[in-house]
């Protein structure tokens, strides 16, 4: 079985590049997936495989094999696209401007689709059920992923286990990556507001500094972590905005910051997320004003399971050789995988998709993929879904 899916995503490689062109040029934000959902569907029907559509632009797909109760394999992939501009010069940029598959959701898209056109190819030749998802959102909050399982992605039939994979550029193309336990961080947004009374700036010491304020909670917040947090706990604390004034001889009444939060232990997670809201309060009374502190709890920690994880790098090895598997590093990058891997067995694992010459991270505007990635990507996911223990 290994040697025909290896046989048939070679054959299918280019069907699917071409697949990954048509998504790359039509590009669509989080939980506006319409021409997407709707490009999803009529691939599923044209191969005869059944499908409902959920969380709005959501899709998922059920391929029974032989003995279909044996077991439940989930695969999962993202659809949206980021507000980016692309600046590649290639035949499928993205035809809408300020909007590009910048972080490789065309690809995972193109990849599930190839696997599910060869597991429903060889549905007599594998036992058990394979359950498709097509996933919105993942780059907005709450994350498709929590929408889905709400509306009962898991369930009927219930998978016992689910695989993601993620496009890496740093990674060279042919090669994937593993690794068990914790692999990716938690991520919560940060939303401040400092007010006080205003003034002119040639009277400071009639009014509370707003913008002063404000600096001084920035270089506050990083003790939360420098001084309150275990050194051997992965965490980022970063405030990435802050907007207020309108003129130089103007003390303004309002400051905003925005920021985010990443961590790797939920205790410690929303412990700081209080020691966040205290010192900040505080700090601004003390100096005269007032700060209001909201922070939207996102996606939690990515925890590959250990057993699952090792059992599938061994897949991995015997699919394309020990040289192409390495361990996935520890990133503090969030993933609303998250969400299904807390409720279900999963591996999150990553797609090798760089070279010498394409290597531009994802979430910028020259990203793209050594497309044999595509190949690689469609024969891993229907491996592992198919592989016998």
């Amino acid at each position: 079985m290994k040697q025909r899916i290896q046989q048939l995503a070679k054959a299918y490689s280019q069907e699917f590049i071409d697949v990954r062109h048509h998504i790359h040029a039509n590009p669509e934000l989080s939980f506006k997936e319409f021409e997407t959902c709707t490009f999803i569907q009529q691939k599923l029907k044209g191969w005869n495989i059944p499908f409902q559509v959920m969380a709005g632009t959501g899709v998922v797909a059920v391929i029974e094999g032989r003995n279909p109760q044996l077991r439940v394999t989930a695969l999962r992939a993202d659809m949206d696209a980021l507000p980016i501009n692309e600046e590649n010069e290639v035949p499928y940029r993205s035809t809408k401007p300020g909007v590009m598959h910048a972080c490789g959701h065309d690809v995972h898209t193109t990849c599930l689709l190839g696997a599910a056109k060869i597991l429903q190819e060889t549905k007599e030749e594998w036992t058990g059920t394979i359950k498709l998802i097509f996933q919105p959102g993942e780059e907005k909050h709450p994350g498709g992923a929590s929408l889905m399982i709400n509306e009962g992605v898991l369930d009927k039939p219930a998978p016992t286990r689910i695989f993601g994979m993620h496009v890496h550029p740093q990674l060279q193309v042919g090669k994937f990556s593993f690794r068990g336990g914790m692999v990716m961080a938690s991520a919560d947004e940060i939303y401040i507001t400092v007010r006080a009374k205003g003034g002119h700036a040639a009277a400071p010491n009639l009014t509370p500094d707003s913008i002063l304020i404000a600096a001084n909670i920035v270089v506050s917040l990083q003790q939360i972590v420098s001084r309150n947090n275990n050194p051997f706990n992965p965490t980022v604390l970063s405030i990435t905005s802050i907007q207020g004034g309108t003129a130089t001889n103007i003390i303004p009444s309002e400051v905003k910051l925005m920021g985010t939060f990443r961590a790797m232990n939920e205790e410690w997670r929303f412990h700081a997320h209080e020691l966040i809201k205290n010192q900040t309060s505080l700090l601004a009374k003390a100096l005269g004003a007032e700060a209001e502190v909201d922070i939207k709890v996102g996606y939690p920690f990515v925890f590959n399971n250990p057993e699952l994880s090792s059992w599938a790098k061994e897949k991995a090895i015997e699919l394309i050789g020990k040289d192409w598997v390495e361990e996935t590093e520890l990133r503090m990058g969030a993933e609303d995988f998250a969400f299904y891997s807390h409720q279900i067995p999963g591996c999150f694992f990553r797609l090798g998709a760089g070279n010498e010459i394409i290597n531009s991270n994802v979430h910028t505007p020259t990203f793209n993929i050594d497309e044999h990635a595509i190949e690689n990507g469609i024969a891993m996911m229907a491996w592992l879904a198919i592989a016998e223990d």
